[in-house]
């Protein structure tokens, strides 16, 4: 059964006095444990569809349903759960808190969740060694490259163990060596524990890797293989 099932979906957004179709009409299904690239150009609407796909815009009409749940019968506060419990981000601009160690940034969703101090610490030091960063669990993202804040950001994605990670243009802001290398700790996580991985990218190399493409334009799907 798909993990997240969209249903003529559309969504309109006005600039102006002008109206921008973001979404026309999609129909997409995205199996679970896929490790599967939104591409297309900038305005495309591959943002747009992560964002609703992770509850955090709402379609005009059609439907969407991750996990057999119908985000149209869930409330702002309901969304707000399935976010903390079973949905994972990652961002372009590493969204770290400049304040937290690394270890602290890991920990804030648990922190959230109502975990115990003690698993918080045991679980965000597991989660850092394994993305790479045993030893750095003290700093804060000014002492780190952007490498190793967005291996922080995933890390902190990953902690909680979600069913659906969303990665919105993760290698943007890093060199291609650094890039491969976290994408690499992504499709590791994603087949060791059949995460489900959705990126938004403009990238070649995240294209590369994953294991289904879509490709949209104007809106519109033109690809879903």
């Amino acid at each position: 059964m798909a993990l997240v099932q969209c249903t003529k979906l559309n969504k309109s957004y006005h600039q102006g006095k002008i109206r921008v179709h973001a979404l026309q009409d999609i129909n997409l299904s995205i199996e679970r444990g896929g490790f599967v690239s939104l591409s297309g150009p900038s305005g495309s609407g591959k943002t747009t569809l992560l964002n609703i796909i992770g509850g955090l815009d709402r379609p005009d009409s059609g439907m969407i349903m991750v996990n057999n749940l119908d985000y149209a019968t869930l409330s702002s506060t309901q969304l707000a759960e399935l976010r903390l419990h079973h949905i994972g981000f990652v961002f372009q601009s590493f969204n770290l808190i400049p304040v937290l160690s690394a270890q602290e940034n890991v920990e804030y969703v648990m922190l959230l969740q109502g975990v115990k101090a003690k698993e918080r610490a045991q679980r965000a030091q597991e989660i850092l060694d394994e993305v790479g960063l045993g030893g750095m669990f003290g700093r804060r993202p000014a002492e780190l490259s952007g490498g190793q804040q967005q291996r922080v950001a995933v890390a902190r994605a990953m902690v909680s163990n979600p069913t659906l990670i969303l990665a919105d243009e993760p290698t943007a802001n890093l060199d291609s060596k650094t890039g491969e290398g976290l994408l690499q700790i992504m499709r590791l996580m994603n087949t060791s524990r059949q995460v489900t991985f959705i990126f938004s990218t403009h990238d070649q190399m995240v294209m590369d890797y994953a294991t289904r493409v879509i490709t949209l334009r104007d809106g519109q799907l033109t690809d879903a293989t």
